[in-house]
């Protein structure tokens, strides 16, 4: 077993470990009374928020792409998030879909390096800028780690030093650090934070919870950020785990939290559900492909054959 498995596994293990401690503590409830409490306008209103944030995601996909030269469609690069969500939604490890996004879109450019370094660019510069965006929210709304700002600005410069190093890693173009790159890179995150936060305020209400939404947006913005940790299942156990400690610390209850976090866990998976379709029409087109009979045709001029394909019918 190589290392990188071993590292999966234990990704996994992690993930699994604190939705067991989870279910231990608090029983089963919250997590039952989650799902019973999705409804039809919930699921709607998740739904028309994914279009919203997908899209932007992909827009800042096809901005990276162009500033490391690449021309990348936003209709492509909309097809291919979809289906990237889809995949990271409902796999182990909750980083599936991205790569497979990459090195599809490198077999389709026919530089499957370049495609690596797109996503790993585009993934990274909206992951900065989430934690930046979330730090301002935090130091503006009372939460319970208003107190350790100084330390999460650390973390940010941490977090800089590390894209830099990434940066310098793939080589990347000037084109990345222009203007106009630059503010678009801010401006859909902002997006997509936005509506991942709307569409997690949307799930604590569905879930009961009554609190004001000031004390409600830093605590799911700390369980969306919780998301980015490595050792989880398709997003499954530090989104809960967090969610619960911060739902608790704020004088709600644990089990509100969880529930807020399960829910928002079904309305993510339905929000990527075009993903599916994606995939089985890619994979539908692969099969066509591959079913069209070839025929060789020797060229009249030059006695040498040529391959022709037919369509069936």
């Amino acid at each position: 077993m190589t290392k990188a498995q071993i590292w999966g596994w234990v990704r996994l293990a992690g993930g699994a470990a604190l939705l067991g401690v989870l279910v231990w503590r608090l029983g089963s409830g919250p997590f039952l009374d989650g799902i019973r409490g999705v409804n039809a306008t919930a699921l709607g209103t998740a739904f028309g928020l994914g279009v919203v944030t997908t899209v932007a995601c992909a827009y800042r996909w096809a901005l990276v792409a162009r500033a490391l030269g690449v021309t990348l469609p936003l209709r492509e690069a909309v097809g291919a998030y979809y289906r990237a969500q889809f995949l990271n939604t409902t796999l182990p490890g909750g980083v599936v879909g991205d790569v497979h996004r990459a090195v599809r879109h490198g077999k389709d450019i026919g530089d499957v390096a370049l495609g690596v370094r797109a996503v790993v660019v585009e993934r990274m510069a909206g992951f900065v800028v989430t934690i930046a965006l979330s730090v301002v929210t935090l130091a503006i709304f009372p939460s319970p780690v208003r107190k350790h700002m100084p330390l999460a600005v650390a973390a940010i410069g941490v977090v800089a030093l590390v894209a830099y190093v990434i940066k310098g890693r793939f080589r990347l173009r000037t084109g990345l650090a222009s203007p106009g790159t630059g503010i678009g890179v801010v401006v859909t995150t902002a997006v997509v934070l936005a509506g991942h936060l709307i569409t997690f305020l949307v799930a604590a209400r569905t879930a009961g919870a009554t609190a004001p939404l000031r004390l409600l947006a830093p605590l799911t913005l700390l369980a969306l950020l919780a998301m980015a940790l490595p050792c989880n299942i398709a997003g499954w156990g530090p989104r809960e785990g967090v969610a619960a400690w911060a739902f608790g610390a704020a004088g709600l209850t644990s089990g509100q939290g969880v529930s807020t976090a399960v829910v928002f866990g079904v309305l993510a998976l339905v929000a990527s559900l075009p993903g599916a379709v994606v995939l089985v029409l890619r994979w539908a087109d692969g099969r066509r492909a591959a079913e069209k009979p070839v025929m060789l045709e020797p060229d009249g001029d030059t006695g040498v054959q040529r391959q022709l394909e037919y369509s069936h019918g």
